[in-house]
């Protein structure tokens, strides 16, 4: 009887070894086996360690980011995402400069601080309409301004910075380079690695991001993309379960598993420290809402919703997609308590990127 507690004492040594020296020098390996680590005690170590980490480099505070989904037009075909140029089925929009600036307006009423822009990556947008929404909301309202709106050229990316855009969302979703060439049929994983290093080059800060669950994924793959990103000194990183939908290639493979997204989300907090870190929409989305799990593993970061209520529903990259019929401010109030809950409070700053810290 008295063996198994030395078992599971020298079981939980070697974790925290392993999660030690992933934070101070990751590795691929290293990486891979603690996202392989399903059991709920040894997740939940994993989850303490990388909101410690959470505490001492970016705080208690967690800012709120709001969206503004302004297109749903797109010129991919991405295997996995509703918003793809083949959805016949979907009912296209592009918001007005107007209806933009009305929303920026309830979204500054709300005491926040950052507007995301974002739109399918689509032909259509004209990058000069793009700046002076830009312009107007720098000039109206003095918010930080976060663009998610795909691969462009870098003459675009260096108006709209002139502009003042302050922050570039470009997700690379897998960095093996294979399964993303196999799920975005006509793009190149060598523009996307370009694009970034743009976007980098002319000052944004810069995010980007992976989903968990894709079909043919491996550990080894989430564990390079972990690499990726601490390699690319990102100031931002969004992580969400894959969810499938039916007007899609993956239409009938499963949704990711949330013990692996939270084990990838924990894991990239303590490889990322200073990154900042979203409990994402996605994880919301699936049988239940998983985000306060995320903001204790690690996520610093909630990002409501202000697209108007007429738009919400056809922004479908997934379906199920949480807090369609709820208006925006109300959303605000339950983050407020979702952070009450946790003993964390809502930031209401810029929420800038910051300052990198040499840990040894």
């Amino acid at each position: 009887m008295a063996f198994w507690p030395i078992v599971i004492v020298k079981m939980r040594e070697k974790l925290e070894n392993i999660l030690e020296k992933v934070y101070l020098k990751p590795e691929q390996a290293d990486i891979a086996y603690l996202l392989s680590l399903d059991d709920s005690r040894q997740q939940e170590e994993i989850f303490v360690f990388a909101d410690k980490v959470r505490k001492k480099f970016v705080g208690d505070g967690i800012l709120l980011r709001g969206i503004i989904e302004f297109s749903n037009h797109c010129r991919n075909s991405c295997f996995y995402c509703g918003l793809n140029k083949n959805n016949r089925k979907l009912q296209r929009y592009r918001l007005t400069q107007e209806e933009i600036l009305r929303s920026v307006k309830f979204l500054a009423e709300q005491k926040i601080k950052t507007v995301v822009l974002q739109s399918g990556e689509e032909d259509g947008l004209d990058s000069f309409w793009l700046a002076e929404v830009i312009s107007r909301i720098k000039r109206e309202f003095d918010l930080a301004i976060t663009l998610c709106v795909g691969e462009r050229p870098q003459d675009d990316y260096k108006l709209w910075k002139n502009s003042g855009a302050d922050r570039y969302l470009l997700k690379i979703e897998t960095t093996n380079e294979k399964l993303y060439t196999s799920l975005h049929p006509q793009m190149s994983f060598a523009n996307r690695l370009k694009c970034l290093k743009g976007l980098c080059d002319l000052g944004f800060q810069v995010g980007s991001g992976n989903i968990i669950g894709l079909k043919n994924q491996t550990l080894a793959d989430i564990a390079q993309d972990i690499i990726f990103f601490k390699s690319q000194d990102l100031d931002m990183i969004g992580i969400g379960p894959f969810i499938p939908h039916s007007q899609t290639e993956l239409s009938g493979h499963g949704h990711g598993d949330v013990g692996l997204t939270l084990r990838t989300l924990a894991l990239t907090r303590i490889v990322c420290r200073n990154a900042h870190i979203p409990a994402t929409t996605a994880l919301a989305s699936l049988n239940k809402d998983y985000r306060l799990q995320g903001l204790r593993a690690g996520a610093n970061v909630l990002m409501p919703n202000f697209t108007p209520m007429d738009y919400k529903e056809l922004y479908e990259i997934y379906p199920g997609k949480k807090c369609l019929t709820e208006f925006a401010d109300t959303c605000v109030s339950c983050m407020a308590q979702k952070a009450t809950a946790i003993n964390r409070y809502i930031d209401y700053s810029r929420g800038d990127a910051l300052e990198k810290k040499v840990e040894v």
